[in-house]
């Protein structure tokens, strides 16, 4: 792994698993676009105190080269699949996938199309009907 990585947990201390499960997402990232010059994840872990918050947020920040930067801030107020560390983590490194992905086809010159236009004619029967 050639990207300079960076962990931080709030609300815990520093989970292995979780940890390595982290820079595994990294390296997936950097084998789909490895031109990543940093990557700052912060992982934030609920409070075992009060049931309301009891979902993990998942913040990443990617550093690409030409002052580039993608943020993935995404935090969930009410989907219980963020109650599972393990699909945070894999949420929002798809999130980032999807936005290196975008930021890829910018630098490229790429326009998105929704759809190609297909022209058509009417086909009009070529034998008349006889009375």
């Amino acid at each position: 792994m050639e990207t300079h990585v960076k962990i931080s947990f709030q609300g815990s201390d520093p989970s292995e698993a979780l940890s390595q499960m982290i820079h595994n997402e990294v390296e997936a990232l950097e084998k789909f676009y490895g031109r990543m010059t940093a990557c700052h994840v912060n992982v934030r872990v609920p409070d075992k105190h009060h049931r309301t918050s009891g979902l993990y947020a998942i913040n990443i920040h990617l550093a690409l080269p030409g002052h580039i930067d993608i943020n993935v801030d995404h935090v969930s107020d009410d989907d219980d699949r963020f109650s599972d560390p393990q699909f945070a983590v894999t949420d929002a490194f798809r999130r980032a996938q999807r936005q290196l992905k975008e930021s890829a086809r910018k630098q490229r010159g790429e326009t998105k199309k929704l759809h190609e236009r297909i022209d058509r004619t009417l086909d009009s029967p070529d034998v008349a009907k006889s009375p």
